[in-house]
């Protein structure tokens, strides 16, 4: 019996490099596809001598092609963070776009099914909490965050028009603020930026003064909830993130107790268009695909510094 096909762009990225070791778990050949821009060899050298997982260095705002039979297409690929988005403002925006379109064709040309991983930035600096899938966001096009922004609100409407033009089976998943093994140490997201700043002893730098919300989702949950909307056939856009709420000061003081740091909190202003809460509503997750998060904060966190190799005393 043939082996189903998966190709992951971005694949050697955080989430990306976790999707495809799930893949070839489940028993997928996984073509993983990544420019390495902000992805990273290491995340994928354990599966490098695996038969059913092949690397291609390739940059998907160029035209894919791909031999053979392709079952699922999973567009990962993209700049995630804020060091990286804004250090890389037109490559986002081309990988969203020209990227995203050439994953589609690519779609349209096998036959494949499609997932694209869009983003809880697409509800800007929201009006509404929680964030429901019908919200169409509070969003600044041209600010500093637009690149990225913008790019997977593009990413989403031509997604949707391939689906109603050339009914390819796409899915949409807005991905919240997700944490874990693999996140690079100077990515700028706040959970490795706290751990690095206490790695080497500097104080940790709260924005604001941390009254700011975010929901913090581990890796391995919202992994499972990617793979469960594979089999689902639903199109529109799936919220998959951690509904349990925390202040980024909250945040701060227990990364300090996990660590037994003794560094200080410093505060420093917003930077623009900072979203002041993010909270998802998963209850079309819940009711599609029988999925909530497991991971509590505290128990990822561990997992996270002991991965960073931050020596408790």
């Amino acid at each position: 019996m043939r082996k189903k096909t998966a190709v992951v762009t971005g694949g050697a990225g955080f989430l990306g490099s976790h999707l495809c070791d799930r893949l070839v778990a489940e028993g997928f050949k996984v073509l993983c596809l990544d420019n390495l821009i902000t992805g990273e060899s290491k995340n994928i050298a354990h599966l490098k001598n695996d038969p059913d997982f092949t690397f291609i260095k390739h940059n998907v705002t160029s035209y894919i092609g791909i031999k053979g039979k392709v079952d699922h297409i999973l567009h990962f690929a993209s700049p995630a963070s804020p060091v990286d988005y804004l250090k890389y403002p037109i490559q986002t925006l081309k990988v969203g776009s020209l990227g995203t379109h050439n994953a589609l064709g690519l779609a349209k040309e096998k036959k494949a099914k499609f997932m694209l991983a869009s983003t809880s930035e697409v509800y800007g600096d929201p009006l509404i909490h929680p964030q429901t899938e019908s919200y169409w966001g509070n969003v600044n096009p041209v600010g500093l965050r637009g690149c990225y922004d913008e790019a997977k609100r593009f990413a989403e409407a031509i997604t949707m028009a391939y689906h109603r033009v050339h009914k390819i089976d796409t899915r949409i998943i807005r991905i919240f603020n997700t944490y874990g093994p693999r996140m690079r140490m100077n990515d700028g997201r706040v959970i490795p930026n706290f751990i690095y700043q206490i790695k080497i002893d500097k104080p940790i730098t709260v924005y604001g003064r941390g009254k700011q919300t975010r929901s913090f989702c581990y890796v391995s949950d919202l992994i499972e909830g990617i793979f469960r909307l594979m089999s689902e056939s639903f199109n529109e856009p799936v919220n998959l993130g951690n509904p349990k709420e925390f202040t980024i000061y909250e945040l701060a003081k227990l990364i300090l107790r996990l660590t037994k740091s003794k560094s200080r909190i410093v505060f420093r202003p917003l930077p623009e268009d900072d979203p002041k809460q993010r909270k998802p509503d998963i209850a079309r997750a819940k009711r599609l695909l029988s999925w909530q998060p497991k991971i509590g904060l505290e128990q990822g966190l561990k997992s996270t510094i002991e991965w960073f190799g931050l020596k408790r005393p």
